[in-house]
């Protein structure tokens, strides 16, 4: 027997006790469905990635003529080992939908021609090497700590972009394994360990409101429900070695997440976004889900209704600026996270650091020119190249785990 139960989370109610969890009540409207072939025809995907949307594009390639039902944005969020990346793969599949992992550092440390940019830590000072989330759960107390968790803030806020800029220009729906909106939950936890010092965890929350706000909220999110018990057993099972002898993983810091998930960023996150709660101790039935989420009536809402703001535009040409801001500026709203952090020691670099990291950076495999244009990686051609990348799109890399 399954140990699935649905539950649906309304405006600032807090999670209901396991016990007291209660079956979802069905709606006879489905706006994401499962049976793809039902589904409208729509025009081509736009190519957001080579092409920029410009002013004239808005008259000639309109955006919700590409829309339809599954054109959603869904995250699927949960503790560590809970079994959230699969679920989300599944549901991405069920709904025609594309699948973003997690977003990590892999996604920035290795270069479009697969050179690892950690190799080159040998030779650069202490304060510029490379620090991911295995160097974190090896030695949570590192000086690099805090900087490592404001980039792996912004790299979900790239990310996050990413996929705002692939559903408007595609229609396609997007399905993401956790997002930039809940990335405090960790640095909560983080905190009450005394992993980030008072003015990191400050500066933290600085890069977050200069950013946040910038983004389109999801419309569904789906919460696994793992006691944390449970969640430190899944660890073990799974067996990844800088997982499983972390200092990290322990009750009170997986505590500290359950808490603030539940009552922070679900309480946060409801008036804005539909809310999925599953018991998923025991891993549950990805039909049952997709069921639940094929009930939800996503146009209940009037427009006076704080659920879907985000997504209620009034015409074509308020599309039109949105998705170009997604699809073209990225790096200007990336720029918002532009926060001094002199104040901040281990957020420093000396300036002869500094000049020591971009002489070894820019001389590396692949990074001497843009991406097509180094001779030394094998381009070629380039008396025929006029056009240089459109946007800096993030790869969808899982992240490594060896």
């Amino acid at each position: 027997m399954t140990s699935l139960i649905r539950i649906g989370v309304r405006k600032a109610s807090l999670i209901a006790p396991r016990s007291l969890l209660v079956k979802i009540n069905y709606q006879s409207t489905r706006t994401i469905t499962s049976r793809l072939d039902e589904l409208p025809p729509k025009p081509k995907p736009w190519p957001y990635n080579e092409k920029p949307y410009t002013n004239l594009q808005y008259f000639f390639d309109k955006t919700t003529p590409r829309f339809d039902e599954n054109t959603k944005l869904i995250i699927v969020e949960g503790p560590v080992a809970s079994g959230k990346s699969k679920l989300a793969k599944e549901i991405a599949k069920s709904f025609g939908m594309i699948y973003y992992p997690e977003a990590n550092l892999d996604m920035q440390y290795i270069n479009p021609y697969g050179y690892d940019l950690r190799q080159l830590d040998s030779m650069l000072p202490p304060s510029c090497k490379s620090f991911d989330v295995m160097d974190f759960m090896r030695n949570p107390n590192h000086m690099l700590v805090a900087r490592w968790q404001i980039e792996q803030y912004m790299i979900k806020v790239s990310q996050y972009i990413d996929a705002l800029a692939h559903l408007l220009s595609t229609g396609q729906g997007v399905v993401l394994d956790r997002c930039a909106f809940s990335d405090f939950v960790f640095v909560e936890a983080m905190y009450s360990q005394k992993y980030l010092s008072k003015p990191a965890y400050k500066k933290y929350y600085e890069f977050r409101r200069s950013t946040i706000d910038h983004l389109l909220k999801p419309h569904l999110i789906i919460y696994l429900d793992v006691p944390v018990s449970k969640v430190l057993e899944n660890v073990r099972q799974r067996n990844i070695s800088y997982e499983k002898n972390s200092p990290v993983f322990t009750q009170q810091y997986l505590e500290v997440m359950e808490k603030t998930y539940k009552q922070k960023y679900l309480k946060e996150m409801s008036p804005n976004a539909e809310l999925l709660v599953y018991d998923w101790t025991v891993e549950g039935d990805t039909d049952i889900v997709v069921e639940d989420v094929e009930a939800i009536d996503f146009d209940k809402y009037d427009e006076q209704d704080s659920h879907f703001q985000d997504w209620n535009l009034p015409n074509e040409e308020e599309w039109g600026c949105v998705r170009s801001r997604y699809a073209d500026q990225k790096e200007d709203i990336l720029s918002y996270a532009n926060v001094q952090t002199y104040d901040v020691p281990e957020l420093l670099m000396s300036g002869e650091d500094s000049e020591i990291y971009f002489r070894v950076m820019d001389e590396a495999p692949g990074q001497q020119y843009e991406f097509g244009y180094n001779k030394s990686m094998g381009d070629g051609g380039f008396l025929f190249k006029w056009d240089r990348p459109t946007r800096s799109t993030l790869p969808l890399r899982e992240r490594r785990t060896v």
